[in-house]
């Protein structure tokens, strides 16, 4: 397999995430989302996701972009450990807060929208994961253990962290989302979230290594 990251990408994240807990080794190409303008827009990578994105992962003989499709296909060709719970009701649970944090906050908060800010992209950003935190953290208390959905790590985790991480960076108040904060400090001690984190990549910048 071969994946098309970038360090700092939430989206990225979620996938580096999944394939180190399904135990998929793979080779990382970067691809720089500033530098040069942006490396997403040239031709070359415009052919792998005429979306110019990341992450995109080839495998198995088929190119994947979109994290959440990316994650189904691993779940459904690698399904240890599982990454959806059994049960309909949990994994529908677990499906809501994975988009939640998918299209409800991640998006108004990304690379492309922040551009169009200017310089209101500070409080944009910080209003729309608090907007989003406010209900996930409702959710949360009714779904949590350990993690998002009980003591299992589910699809919901490996989209939660990278999204606590961007908050973090656009210096979002974390106080009034005490659950939040806990399930992603339990995750952070795990082995996978460690490897795939924004600091330990190949294309991290020297003064962001872990």
């Amino acid at each position: 397999p071969i994946l098309y990251s970038y360090f700092r990408s939430s989206c990225s994240w979620r996938v580096r995430i999944a394939l180190a807990l399904k135990g998929i080794s793979y080779d990382l190409v970067p691809v720089n989302l500033v530098k040069d303008g942006g490396q997403q827009f040239s031709a070359e990578f415009k052919a792998v996701n005429p979306m110019q994105q990341v992450p995109a992962l080839k495998i198995d003989g088929i190119t994947l972009s979109q994290s959440l499709a990316i994650i189904h296909y691993l779940e459904d060709t690698h399904p240890n450990p599982r990454l959806l719970p059994q049960d309909p009701k949990k994994r529908a649970q677990v499906r809501m807060i994975a988009d939640h944090i998918v299209s409800g906050i991640q998006p108004f908060q990304n690379m492309s929208v922040l551009k169009q800010m200017g310089e209101k992209k500070m409080e944009w950003a910080q209003n729309c994961i608090a907007s989003g935190f406010q209900a996930l953290e409702q959710i949360l208390q009714h779904t949590a253990g350990r993690y998002c959905m009980g003591d299992e790590v589910s699809m919901a985790d490996l989209c939660l962290v990278p999204q606590v991480s961007n908050a973090e960076r656009f210096k979002v108040d974390m106080g009034p989302y005490p659950t939040i904060t806990r399930i992603n400090k339990a995750l952070l001690e795990l082995e996978a979230f460690k490897v795939s984190h924004p600091s330990r990549q190949p294309d991290t910048p020297a003064e962001l290594r872990a």
